[in-house]
């Protein structure tokens, strides 16, 4: 999801009206995407994302496989969860970079998901996560800075068998990919105020669904999507900086289909578009170094979930 432009184009970054439209709400991506269990409800999913090539002559594909495993503790339903979450990402070029690209083909992330479910009180449910991360293109075994860690904690209200079913997540997220010492907000709300309408308002996600019949639903969403992955062998860059992680962050709207094969289990697509958008390559202090990325390119998912909700 990345494209060429030249370091000059780096002084867009830094304009009052970018920061004010992708810089604020983009960054909730680097917290907010694949923080484990606490914000993916889903126990097992696999999924293709592909970014076709566009103007800039970049394309993008990324595999994900991810597998939650619940087990019950005790009567009075708590649980643990542990995990396993896998994302590969192949990236094409067409055009020629003003650096050596080899070590920006392929990429890997894999989260290991550690979490504890509790009943808080009559209303709420407590869930704990914590997720150690390994981000890199991996050229050279495993190093110390390929280790990231996140942690979450919310506390998720339900009632499935209102007139009006509805659920609230409220937590806190803390991400060492934000750069940001602080637990960050976490927030999610789900209603179905109509027997075939429903929407969800939050972060990384908001949609608004059409459920025309039992195994069909329609939805317009907007999402955040994102990475923050170490690069092993530092890219030397012209001007002499040294590009030590890359990042992505986008803003994503899209229509959508799912047929849902029982309650929990659903094949789903996703077409759309993203709306703003950032890919850069980072030093290793997490400033930025070069632009790859600020344009518009089309956003094609689908895959296979069973999930809690």
């Amino acid at each position: 999801m990345y494209t060429s432009n030249s370091i000059k184009n780096l002084s867009k970054i830094k304009t009052p009206t970018f920061y004010f439209s992708t810089g604020i709400l983009l960054s909730c991506a680097f917290f907010c995407v694949h923080v484990g269990f606490g914000q993916s409800t889903d126990i097992f999913r696999i999924e293709y994302l592909n970014i076709p090539e566009n103007d800039t002559g970049i394309k993008t594909q990324r595999y994900k496989a991810l597998f939650n495993f619940p087990i019950k503790l005790n009567e009075k339903k708590d649980y643990l969860i542990t995990g396993l979450e896998y994302n590969r990402f192949d990236v094409g070029y067409s055009r020629e970079f003003p650096f050596d690209k080899s070590d920006l083909i392929r990429f890997h992330v894999v989260d290991m998901n550690v979490g504890f479910i509790t009943k808080w009180n009559e209303n709420w449910n407590l869930v704990t996560v914590i997720t150690p991360r390994f981000a890199s293109n991996f050229t050279d075994g495993i190093m110390s800075d390929d280790f990231f860690f996140n942690a979450t904690a919310t506390l998720w209200k339900e009632n499935s068998k209102a007139d009006k079913p509805f659920r609230i997540v409220l937590g806190l997220s803390y991400n060492s990919t934000t750069g940001l010492p602080i637990p960050l907000p976490l927030v999610s709300y789900y209603r179905r105020f109509h027997p075939k309408w429903s929407f969800t308002l939050g972060i990384p996600r908001s949609n608004f669904k059409y459920h025309f019949a039992k195994k069909h639903t329609l939805e317009t969403t907007l999402l955040l999507d994102g990475y923050f992955i170490n690069v092993q062998d530092d890219i030397l860059l012209p001007d002499g900086e040294l590009g030590s992680k890359i990042s992505l962050s986008a803003l994503v709207g899209a229509i959508g289909y799912q047929y849902n094969l029982s309650k929990r289990m659903a094949i789903f697509a996703l077409v759309g578009r993203s709306i703003e958008q950032e890919g850069k390559l980072r030093n290793d202090k997490r400033g930025d170094v070069f632009l790859l990325n600020d344009e518009a390119n089309l956003y094609i998912r689908t895959g296979f979930k069973i999930g809690i909700f």
